[in-house]
């Protein structure tokens, strides 16, 4: 099939954008890398009036580091991120995530906004973005704003974001040594997405007790997620692998919406999910207690 007829619009600037984006309101659509977005619109499963290209908008890629923190400009590709040295120092879990991203070919031309912004349950860079409390720039032609990772994701390829608002960067945390992390997911394929999935981070103070814990998990719900009462659990305990399964169920606790489909029933994807946090937790503690 081919995609319903619709006017092009390959803007330069920022305030361009979120100008076009005004004028059109919910006619409108923004397109990156379209891995996502393209295959939609081939299938009709979406029509746009306006598609707003940003391949060619300045200012919306690019790592840098500052005051502790790594920003990440929007339409910065995830094969950039995986090549990236700096990430793999300073956002371990981000690097560590990409190469599960489908293929190569999907990450060469696939954005970090693109992939935030569509917001898939069983995507990879939302439970990171979460997991690490990464924040979210955001332009309208009303001006900027900051929305935490713990806002940004409100359901089912659904997110904070205005019709009018694009998103320029995204910011992460660099978390002080000593740290670990880990993202375990299980697909039925190689560049599938996850049937269930889980990333952890875990922080220690100076006498080697956990201070800083988050669990971020993914395929098990409308949207990724944290789980705050396993994370509770971990503060102030010297961390071990054998904490491992009381975690994990502590973690799929308090999920009441497990997704049920013809890749696996809830009870399934619960066991699953159980098993992936299991894994992540027991390499996160390793690299944290041993580097």
């Amino acid at each position: 099939m081919k995609p319903a007829a619709f006017d092009y619009h390959a803007p330069t600037t920022t305030e361009e954008t979120v100008a076009l984006l005004a004028e059109s309101g919910d006619e409108a659509k923004l397109i990156a890398g379209g891995q996502s977005l393209v295959p939609m619109l081939a299938l009709r499963l979406a029509a746009f009036a306006h598609l707003v290209d940003l391949r060619h908008v300045d200012g919306l890629r690019g790592i840098e580091h500052r005051d502790g923190t790594v920003r990440i400009g929007a339409t910065t590709t995830q094969a950039t991120l995986q090549r990236s040295e700096e990430i793999r120092d300073l956002v371990p879990l981000l690097a560590r995530a990409t190469p599960l991203i489908g293929h190569f070919q999907i990450r060469s031309r696939g954005t970090v906004g693109g992939s935030l912004a569509h917001a898939d349950a069983a995507a990879e860079y939302p439970a990171v973005a979460l997991t690490l409390d990464a924040e979210f720039e955001v332009l309208s032609v009303r001006g900027r704003r900051a929305i935490p990772a713990a806002r940004f994701f409100t359901g089912t390829w659904t997110t904070a974001l205005a019709e009018d608002e694009l998103l320029t960067a995204v910011t992460f945390p660099v978390w002080r040594r000593p740290r670990g992390f880990a993202i375990e997911e299980f697909a039925r394929r190689s560049g599938d997405f996850a049937l269930a999935g889980a990333a952890v981070a875990v922080g220690l103070d100076a006498g080697g007790r956990v201070d800083r814990c988050a669990i971020g998990l993914f395929g098990l719900g409308p949207s990724a997620c944290r789980a705050p009462t396993a994370e509770a659990g971990t503060m102030g305990r010297q961390p071990a692998e054998d904490m491992a399964d009381d975690i994990a169920h502590r973690a799929l606790a308090d999920l009441d919406s497990i997704p049920s489909d013809l890749h696996g029933s809830a009870g399934y994807r619960r066991r699953v999910g159980a098993a992936m946090v299991a894994r992540a937790w027991r390499r996160a503690v390793r690299e944290a207690v041993h580097g």
